[in-house]
């Protein structure tokens, strides 16, 4: 056989698309129709398989360069088309004379002339393509020829069944690839030697952007599965490890770690994957992260301990711990802490603080990240020294008290952040409302303190003026008038007793509706306090009281200083009159933080109970042991001294001390002297 070679008008096909724009040639295919060319010494061989009713060019050798592209092209209109059609070899020495040629055909466009073509048979003998040679000019085939080309044709039919066969493989993997992308699951697959070979783009998502397609024992190394600790899994804990060994592995939960630093629970499932002849040629794994499940579960199960320590609690001191705990358990952080803020000064008090099991010795510094908050009314994150969290409880425009949170795992995203904010609202509508409850019970008392006012305080001298009343009226002129100064020495000091009742009452009034006005000038707290307590020297050396006086310059406020005199005179009175003996009455004034002022009266007397530290504040209020006492005064002292502080934006409590004895602090904004 002669060998011949492309004409010099032509040039390999590899890369031109003819009757299709959907394939490229098929390299094999173009040998083999290289082969044809020079056995059937044709310049020109199409290999076109049929596609419905389209034909596609899967090979091809010497076509012209100045054929152009068709693209797309309808089978029927086509040469290759009539020889589908007729499942019967279509042979003409020039198709300018032919009478078979459909309207429009390309050949003709491209000056094709000599034309054989041949069908391409599937092994079930249905026709699948076309093989054709074509000549630029009229051209007589021989019989070898045609032979040649008939045995080529059917030579194809092996050609034709591999390369459906490797499309029909490659559809299918396609689909397959198309389906693995498409899910929210991560599957990742080794073969049998443990070398990753899919992971698919759920997989990455979870993971982040670290290289997957690694061998399987550096997964261990690469740290993305880890357990409750944070630590690597060994290699034989690693699901598709074990599966690769044979175990099937169902629903197992798991953490990994991405390579943003965040912490996943996901679940897996993984199996191993044999071959046909029974050997282990890979496994399979399946990954669904199920972290937002958890938090949903988490958040829920901390909401529920949250409320039931608020619903169980008397006071946020009491609940505090209970809510600290709860958060921290569900979230796996170190140490907690809550704070109020005082409404007058805005200074911070801790009001409960946890420190986990395990944690590091020494608390981190949360009162500066707490005050932050308070000052903005935001949640704030700090990652140094240590990370941590606060988030302010607020009841509309006020901050009443701030959630602070540190550990290693802190993870302030915005889920959290809005339900750490949640929290702190039910702590923040705990306040109000026990602020509410208060107010009732300070209703309550008021009224029942009107009445025993009514039943004592006011009867009891009104009875004393009204018997000397009748009694002069009963009195011979001569005997009243020997008794008279005594009478009238009674009779002032009840009346006495009442008049000073009713300021207190009108005073306490004015001051709680704001009918008496509040002077605004700067007062030096130092003088005004030293003052008063000058005044009460008297008093305690009567009483046998030693008085301590320890006063810190530049503690000036603003406020009115006849009614901060007023304050600080009861306090001191007060301590002086329940120290029953000899004892110590210390009076401070400091200046704690930059913005605060703060006046202690300390004494050794007789104390508050616990139980009544938050009512002697209340109107008339007056404890069993000030009662058993038969101290003088009425309850109001305390109630005067509070509404007066409070119109200065101050705070008035008593603060923890040891037994016996009792510790007041008033706090007040500071201002430049």
């Amino acid at each position: 056989m002669e060998a011949l070679g492309p004409p010099p008008a032509a040039r390999p096909a590899h890369r031109i698309e003819f009757l299709s724009g959907d394939a490229m040639p098929d390299a094999a295919a173009d040998r083999f129709a290289a082969v044809v060319a020079r056995v059937a010494h044709a310049p020109t061989v199409l290999i076109l398989l049929a596609d419905r009713d389209r034909l596609r060019l899967v090979g091809a050798y010497g076509i012209p360069a100045a054929w152009p592209s068709y693209g797309t092209t309808p089978a029927g209109s086509t040469m290759a088309g009539l020889v589908v059609s007729r499942n019967a070899p279509v042979i003409a020495e020039d198709l300018a004379a032919d009478q078979r040629v459909p309207r429009g055909a390309p050949a003709l466009e491209i000056s094709v002339r000599g034309y054989a073509g041949y069908p391409i048979h599937d092994p079930d003998g249905n026709v699948f393509g076309v093989l054709a040679v074509m000549d630029s000019a009229p051209r007589h085939w021989t019989d070898d020829e045609l032979a040649a080309v008939d045995d080529a044709a059917q030579a194809c039919t092996a050609f034709v069944a591999e390369r459906s066969a490797r499309e029909d493989v490659d559809t299918q993997r396609r689909f397959l690839d198309a389906l693995l992308q498409s899910l929210q699951t991560g599957v990742a697959a080794c073969d049998a030697d443990g070398h990753i070979v899919f992971a698919n783009e759920a997989l990455h998502r979870i993971i982040g952007s670290a290289p997957l397609m690694r061998p399987l024992a550096e997964w261990s190394r690469a740290s993305y599965l880890v357990d409750e600790g944070g630590h690597p899994l060994r290699r034989e804990q690693i699901p598709l490890f074990r599966a690769l060994a044979g175990v099937h592995v169902r629903d197992e939960e798991l953490l990994i770690r991405s390579t943003d630093g965040r912490i996943r629970t996901v679940t897996t499932d993984a199996q191993p994957i044999t071959g046909a002849q029974g050997d282990r040629v890979g496994a399979v794994s399946c990954v669904r992260d199920i972290t937002d499940q958890r938090t949903t579960e988490r958040f829920h199960d901390v909401e529920t301990a949250v409320s039931d320590a608020l619903a169980h609690a008397e006071s946020v001191q009491e609940a505090g711990p209970r809510i600290l705990r709860a958060v921290c358990a569900g979230f796996g952080w170190a140490y907690a802490q809550l704070w109020l803020v005082d409404q007058a000064t805005g200074a911070l008090d801790l009001a409960a603080s946890l420190a986990c099991s395990g944690a590091a010795p020494a608390p981190p510094p949360a009162a500066e990240i707490a005050a932050t908050a308070c000052r903005t009314g935001q949640a704030v994150r700090v990652s140094e020294p240590v990370t941590g969290l606060a988030v302010p409880a607020r009841s509309g425009d006020r901050t009443l008290s701030v959630l602070t949170f540190f550990g290693d795992t802190l993870e302030p995203a915005d889920p959290l952040v809005a339900f750490l904010n949640g929290v702190a609202a039910h702590v923040a509508e705990f306040l109000e409302r026990r602020r509410a409850e208060e107010l009732t019970v300070a209703l309550a008392h008021s009224r029942d303190g009107y009445l025993a006012l009514i039943d004592h305080e006011l009867r009891t001298p009104l009875t004393s003026i009204s018997a000397y009343i009748d009694l002069l009226r009963d009195a011979e002129p001569g005997a009243a008038a020997d008794e008279l100064p005594d009478i009238l020495d009674v009779l002032g000091r009840n009346s006495e007793i009442l008049r000073h009742i009713i300021e207190n009452l009108l005073d306490l009034a004015g001051l709680d509706n704001g009918h008496i006005p509040i002077a605004d000038e700067p007062v030096d707290l130092a003088a005004t306090v030293t003052a008063a307590a000058r005044a009460a020297e008297p008093l305690a050396a009567v009483a046998g009281v030693a008085l301590d006086l320890d006063v810190k310059q530049g503690t000036t406020v603003r406020g009115d200083e006849s009614r901060l005199r007023q304050v600080a005179g009861h306090l001191i009175a007060n301590a002086v009159g329940h120290t029953l003996g000899a004892g110590r009455v210390v009076v401070s004034l400091t200046r704690p933080a930059p913005a605060v002022v703060e006046l202690t009266v300390a004494d050794e007397g007789l104390g508050i109970p616990a139980a009544d530290q938050d009512r002697v504040f209340a109107r008339f209020y007056r404890s069993a042991r000030t009662r058993e006492h038969r101290l003088p005064g009425v309850g109001l002292g305390l109630t005067i001294s509070r509404a007066i502080v409070e119109r200065h934006r101050g705070t008035i409590r008593f603060e923890p001390c040891p037994p016996p004895g009792t510790r007041v602090t008033v706090r007040l904004p500071a201002s430049a002297p």
